[in-house]
C-alpha cells in the first residue's frame, strides 16, 4: 500500500535533508483518504532509513473537550475546524520547528472518546517528524500560519464522491444501518471532507489515494 507514494516522499525528503535542520513533512486530507496510514507508513519507511530519527505527530490531541463543544452546541460539528484548539496546535508546531527540546503534547483517546494531556512527546534529538491530521493546509485563520512551518507538504485525497462511500461505509461497519449511516455521514462527515478538499491551500506532493 503507498508504496509510489511513499518512494516519492523519500525522495523529496532526502533532497531537503539537512542533518543541522529538523524537518516537519505534514501529510493533510480529509477523513477516510487514508492520510492517517499513509503518515505511519512514512515515519516507518523513513525510521529504517535513518535509524530512528523520525517520529509521528497527530493532530488530533487537539479536540476540544466534549464538555467545551457542549457549552459551544458544536458536539454534533466534533471534527469540524472549529471544534479544535487551532491555537494550542499553532503552538505546539512552533515549539517543534523551534526544536529548543523536548516537547510534550496531548493524544487522543478514541476509545473514550477524550485527549489525554502531555501523553506523548518529542525528543529533542528527532530530526525527522511527519504531522498528520485534516486542516494541515486550511487557508484559514490561524490554520494557514501552520504552513510556515513545514519543509514539504503532502496531501491526499480520492474524488468526494469515493469519500462519501468511504465515509458511508465506516458508519456501516459501526452497526448503522444503510438510511443511519448516510444520515451521520451527510450531516458532518462529508461537509468536513468537503471544507478540507475545496478550501486546503496546494501541497507540495498531491496523491489521490486510490
Amino acid at each position: 500500500m503507498f508504496e509510489h507514494e511513499l518512494e516519492t516522499i523519500c525522495a523529496r525528503v532526502e533532497q531537503l535533508d539537512d542533518c543541522d535542520k529538523r524537518l516537519l513533512i505534514a501529510v493533510a486530507g480529509p477523513p477516510a483518504a487514508g492520510k492517517s496510514t499513509l503518515a505511519e507508513l512514512l515515519v516507518d519507511k523513513l525510521n529504517t532509513k535513518t535509524n530512528g530519527a523520525a517520529a509521528l505527530v497527530p493532530m488530533d490531541g487537539y479536540h476540544l473537550d466534549n464538555a467545551v463543544l457542549d457549552q459551544l452546541n458544536l458536539r454534533s460539528r466534533k471534527g469540524a475546524p472549529e471544534t479544535f484548539d487551532a491555537e494550542g496546535f499553532l503552538s505546539l508546531i512552533s515549539s517543534i520547528a523551534a526544536n529548543e527540546g523536548d516537547v510534550h503534547y496531548p493524544t487522543f483517546d478514541r476509545s473514550n472518546d477524550c485527549t489525554v494531556p502531555n501523553s506523548a512527546k518529542v525528543v529533542a534529538d528527532t530530526r525527522l517528524v511527519v504531522v498528520e491530521g485534516n486542516y494541515l493546509l486550511l487557508d484559514a485563520p490561524i490554520w494557514s500560519q501552520l504552513k510556515d512551518h513545514f519543509d514539504l507538504t503532502i496531501f491526499i485525497s480520492p474524488s468526494l464522491q469515493v469519500l462519501e462511500e468511504r465515509l458511508i461505509q465506516r458508519w456501516l461497519e459501526h452497526g448503522f444501518d444503510q438510511s443511519q449511516a448516510e444520515v451521520k455521514a451527510h450531516g458532518n462527515d462529508i461537509p468536513n471532507a468537503r471544507t478540507i478538499v475545496e478550501g486546503s491551500t496546494k501541497a507540495d506532493l498531491q496523491f489521490t489515494g486510490g
